[in-house]
Order: structure tokens, then sequence, then C-alpha cells
């Protein structure tokens, strides 16, 4: 990596599939970090085998470092998605309608600037509700 020049704590707060496509010199995984910005999406079509459509598109999260992934599930690909719904490849059709998956998106900051609250999980319930109170219009 040489020098560094810069860093961006604000990001490694919350990590993404970008940071997470950066690997150390022996091909591994940079670093210990964890991903703990997620978008949470419900399939809501099932039409094809093969295929499932989430309720969460790019109004959702920011495209500009590529789709997000979905957490825990290498089996599982977004592929494409309009402004409100993702298509997710799912060759071994285990999706069904109504599961929700847990989507890392591709940058985290730009996919935060898109909602006004975080939701604060610890384990499975919720621990805190914080306002994105830097976007938009304030009046």
């Amino acid at each position: 990596m040489g020098s560094v020049l810069e860093i961006q704590p604000g990001s490694y707060v919350f990590m993404d599939a970008d940071y997470g496509r950066n690997r150390a010199e022996d091909g591994g995984p940079f670093g210990a970090f964890r991903n703990s910005l997620f978008v949470l999406a419900t399939i809501m079509s099932k039409t094809q085998s093969g295929q499932a459509v989430s309720d969460a598109g790019h109004k959702s999260y920011a495209l500009d470092s590529g789709m997000p992934i979905i957490r825990g599930r290498p089996d599982l690909e977004m592929v494409s998605c309009s402004d409100e719904h993702g298509v997710i490849r799912d060759p071994g059709d285990t999706l069904s309608l109504e599961d929700r998956v847990w989507l890392i998106p591709g940058h985290c900051d730009p996919t935060v600037n898109l909602h006004d609250w975080f939701v604060g999980l610890r384990g499975e319930r919720v621990e805190t509700v914080w306002p994105v109170t830097a976007r938009g219009c304030l009046v």
C-alpha cells in the first residue's frame, strides 16, 4: 500500500462492500474490520425460479461503488436495481416472499445521506434511533 496520506475514520465506523474488496498483500482480507451499516430489505416478488425482487433499490443505497452485497449469503447476488427494487440472483431458489435480507451498501457515505435516521441494534434488539441531521432541508 505504500505511504498512507489520508484516513477516513467516519467510513471505518460503518465499512461497506467497497472496503471489503480491499485485500492485504497476501490476498486475504485487509484487517479485522466488520460491517455495521446495513439496509434491511424484504423479498416482495418471486416470479421466476432463481430470482427474487426486494423492496430496496437505488433510493435506498448508493451504487457509485457497485451493487450491495447480501450479508452472510455468498450464494446470493444483487444483479440490478431500479429506484425502489433490487433484483437478486438466487441460483438455489432459497428465498421466499417476505424473507428479509441485510444489504451491505457498496458505498457507505452516500447511502447514509439517503436516510433520515439510523436504527441501532444490539443483537436483534433495537437499542437506539439516531437522526441523520446533516442532510437535506432543515425547515
